[in-house]
C-alpha cells in the first residue's frame, strides 16, 4: 500500500518539474525572441536614419537643381529685351523698330501659360519637360540664325511659350513639401524665377555686347537644353493618373475652379493688383528716368535699376518663413502695405532720385512676398494644383498687361504722376474687390 501512494507523489512530481522546465524553457524562448526583436528594431532604425537623411539631401539637391532650371527658363521670356539694339543694329533698322518682338513674348508666354501649365494635372511631367525644354532650345537656335525681324519674332513666339517649365514644377514643390516647409521651398523657385529675370535683363545685355546677341541665343540654347534634361532625369516618377476629358480640358476647367474656389479667386484677384502696380510702375520707369527733364540719363545707366529685382532673392525666402509661420493671409496683408507705402515714394521719385531707390526696394518686396503667399495659397486650395496654379499666373499676367497699357498712355497724357496714379488704383481695386468674403 506504501509503494502505491509513493508512486503517484513521485510522477506528481515529476510533472510538476516537468511544468516547471518547460516554463523556463518557454520564458528563454520569449527573452531570446524579445532580444532579437529588439536588436532587429534597433539595426532597422540605424538603416532608417541614414535613409531618412539621404532622402532629404537628395530633395534639397533637387530643389536647387529645380530653382536653377527656373531662372534659366524664366530668363528666355525676356531675353530679347535688352538686346534690342543689337538686333535693330543688326537688320539695319531702329530700336523703336524692333521693339514689338519683346511683347511677341509676352504674348507667346500667355499662350504657353493657358496651353501647357494645365497639363502638369492630366500628362508625365518628366517627359513633358524634358519635351519643352527641348523644344524652347530648337527656338532659340532658330532665332539665333534668323535673317529678319519676322523669322526672329516667330521664334521668339515659340520659345515663350514652351518657357512655361517653371510653372510645371512649382506645383510639384508644393506637393512633395512637408506642409511646416511648403512656402518655403515654393519661395527658393519663386527666387528662381526672379533671378533669372534680372540676369536676362542686365547679364544678357552684357553677354550681347560682348559676343553679339546671336551667341546670347545659342548660349541661352544650351543652357536650357542641358538644365531643363537634368532636371527632367531628376524629377520622381509619378503613377499613372487617370485623364477625363481632353488633352487641354484643364484650360477649360479654370473659369469653373476660380469660381468654386473663394480663396484661389482671392488670390489670383489680389496678385493681379499687386502686379499690375508694379508693371505700371516699373515698365514706365525708363520713360522718367532717360527723359531730358528732370534726370536724363542713358539707357545703360536707367537699364541697372533692373538689379533691384535681386530684392527677390532675399525676400522670398523670408516671405516663405513666414507665411509657413503666419499664414498667408496676413502676408498679402502687409506686403498690400508696403506696396501702399511704395506709391508715394514713387510719386516724390519723380524729381528726388533717392526716392525711386527706397521706392523700387519697396515694391519689390512687397511683389515677392505677396507672390509666395498668394502662390502658395493657389497651389494648395483645389485638387488640381497645376490648373489652379495656372489660372492664377494668367491672372496676374493680365493685371500686370492691362496697368502696363494704361500706364503708358498715362504718361503720355498726364506725366509721371499719372503712372503713379495707375499703380494706387490698381492696389486699390486687387485690395478692394477682395476685401469682403464671397
Amino acid at each position: 500500500m506504501p509503494s502505491e501512494v509513493t508512486e503517484p507523489h513521485k510522477a506528481h512530481e515529476t510533472h510538476e518539474a516537468r511544468r516547471a522546465s518547460e516554463a523556463r524553457d518557454d520564458r528563454d524562448a520569449r527573452d531570446a525572441r524579445d532580444a532579437r526583436d529588439a536588436r532587429d528594431a534597433r539595426d532597422a532604425r540605424d538603416v532608417r536614419v541614414p535613409s531618412a537623411a539621404a532622402s532629404v539631401r537628395r530633395n534639397d539637391l533637387l530643389l536647387v537643381l529645380i530653382a536653377l532650371c527656373t531662372a534659366v527658363t524664366a530668363a528666355n521670356i525676356y531675353l530679347a529685351a535688352p538686346l534690342l539694339p543689337l538686333i535693330a543694329h543688326d537688320f539695319g533698322s531702329t530700336p523703336s523698330a524692333v521693339a514689338w518682338i519683346a511683347s511677341v513674348a509676352q504674348f507667346g508666354y500667355a499662350a504657353g501659360l493657358l496651353f501647357f501649365a494645365p497639363l502638369g494635372d492630366r500628362v508625365n511631367r518628366r517627359r513633358l519637360v524634358a519635351v519643352l525644354s527641348l523644344v524652347t532650345a530648337a527656338a532659340l537656335l532658330a532665332g539665333a540664325t534668323a535673317a529678319g525681324t519676322a523669322a526672329l519674332a516667330a521664334a521668339v513666339l515659340v520659345s515663350s511659350a514652351a518657357t512655361v517649365v517653371p510653372q510645371l514644377l512649382v506645383p510639384l514643390v508644393a506637393e512633395r513639401a512637408p506642409a511646416d516647409r511648403r512656402a518655403r521651398q515654393v519661395a527658393a523657385v519663386i527666387a528662381g524665377l526672379f533671378t533669372g529675370i534680372v540676369a536676362a535683363r542686365v547679364l544678357g545685355g552684357l553677354a550681347g555686347q560682348a559676343f553679339g546677341w546671336r551667341a546670347v541665343f545659342v548660349g541661352a540654347a544650351v543652357l536650357t537644353t542641358v538644365l531643363g534634361l537634368l532636371t527632367a532625369a531628376a524629377l520622381p516618377v509619378e503613377r499613372h493618373r487617370p485623364r477625363e476629358g481632353h488633352l487641354f480640358a484643364g484650360l477649360t476647367a479654370m473659369p469653373d475652379l476660380v469660381r468654386r474656389s473663394p480663396d484661389l479667386w482671392r488670390a489670383c484677384v489680389r496678385q493681379a493688383g499687386m502686379y499690375g502696380a508694379w508693371s505700371a510702375l516699373w515698365t514706365s520707369l525708363a520713360l522718367l528716368l532717360t527723359g531730358e527733364e528732370p534726370f536724363g540719363l542713358s539707357t545703360a545707366t536707367a537699364g541697372l535699376f533692373g538689379l533691384f529685382g535681386l530684392a527677390a532673392s532675399v525676400v522670398a525666402p523670408l516671405a516663405g518663413g513666414l507665411v509657413d509661420r503666419f499664414g498667408a493671409a496676413k502676408v498679402v496683408r502687409n506686403a498690400y502695405l508696403l506696396a501702399a507705402v511704395s506709391v508715394p515714394l514713387f510719386w516724390l521719385g519723380g524729381q528726388v532720385l533717392v526716392a525711386l531707390f527706397v521706392a523700387a526696394t519697396v515694391i519689390h518686396a512687397a511683389l515677392v512676398a505677396s507672390h509666395v503667399a498668394n502662390q502658395t495659397l493657389a497651389l494648395t486650395t483645389t485638387s488640381a494644383p497645376a490648373t489652379a496654379n495656372s489660372a492664377y499666373v494668367v491672372a496676374g499676367f493680365a493685371g500686370g498687361a492691362t496697368a502696363s497699357a494704361l500706364a503708358g498712355l498715362a504718361f503720355t497724357h498726364f506725366g509721371w504722376g499719372g503712372v503713379v496714379a495707375v499703380a494706387g488704383t490698381w492696389l486699390a481695386l486687387g485690395w478692394t474687390t477682395t476685401a469682403v468674403r464671397r
